[in-house]
């Protein structure tokens, strides 16, 4: 039987740790249990159980404290992901040999890992190879995604992620619990938006006219591929995590292996009955 993992992606600070404990907590709720691996070398604290840890393998402060390498803080952390690449089969040792397993990846916040560095692409390509069903959830911060300009760019950022990754993407607006009743309003033009008309109002302003061209091959871009929309995630609201990680089940096809079993008051009542 598949076991299932969602890549926990996006900049620094999109709230990448604290979806990863939300789900944690939602887990604990409705009875599944989700682990979480860090793949973040230079991560420092976590509120939520760690399944497995990059650090153990290598840490950030192992390359930039190496006199041979000097590297600083961006290319060390290139370097740790590269190494990690080259050893993966302490991933697989990691991972076990269960069945049905979930797992979240909490990935490193340096974006050129999902939109150009092959390390990721490889990584997704072995989890594939040992069974598992993987999806990508990019978030984006709502707070900075309420001007157009930024949004576009999260929205291409996304997409160059997805095209580079070939996997199912949940693309989310996080932190939507932090927003003003003002934002909140503002962020529902982005939910199901006109790219033309959001790239050539406030960017056209901006610039006076000058890259109205440009502004229109960045939303032909988008247009024409048609595949990133997002999600709004509250964290104050359950209902919120549910419905995102139904989305999420329903990309990696999550339960349709699972043996069909009967209610219990139907068992409650064959049960009378004998």
């Amino acid at each position: 039987m598949p076991r299932y993992a969602q890549l926990v992606l996006g900049p620094a600070g999109s709230g990448k740790s604290t979806y990863c404990s939300s789900m944690v907590k939602h887990g604990e709720v409705i009875k599944r249990t989700i682990n979480v691996i860090n793949l973040d070398p230079a991560a420092e604290h976590f509120d939520y159980p760690i399944f497995a840890d990059i650090r153990e393998l290598i840490e950030i402060d192992d390359a930039m404290d190496d006199q041979a390498l000097r590297f600083g803080p961006n290319g060390g952390l290139i370097f740790c992901m590269e190494y990690f690449e080259r050893n993966l089969d302490w991933l697989h040792e990691q991972l076990g040999d269960e069945e049905d397993d979930y797992f979240l990846f909490d990935c490193p916040g340096q974006i050129e890992l999902y939109t150009h560095v092959p390390v990721m692409r490889r990584v997704v390509e072995q989890l594939q190879n040992w069974n598992f069903r993987v999806c990508g959830v990019f978030l984006v911060d709502a707070q900075f995604s309420v001007e157009q300009s930024k949004f576009l760019s999260g929205m291409l950022t996304a997409l160059s992620s997805m095209i580079q990754l070939e996997i199912p993407f949940i693309h989310v607006l996080s932190k939507v619990d932090l927003l003003s009743k003002r934002d909140k309003k503002q962020l529902k033009k982005f939910m199901d938006p006109d790219v033309y008309q959001l790239a050539n109002s406030e960017l056209s302003n901006t610039f006076h006219g000058r890259y109205s061209q440009l502004n229109k091959a960045i939303a032909s871009v988008i247009y024409d591929y048609s595949l990133v929309k997002f999600y709004t995630l509250d964290m104050s609201k359950e209902d919120s995590i549910t419905n995102l990680l139904v989305e999420i089940d329903l990309s990696i096809q999550y339960g349709e292996d699972f043996d069909v079993k009967e209610p219990k008051e139907i068992e409650d009542n064959k049960q009378d009955d004998e």
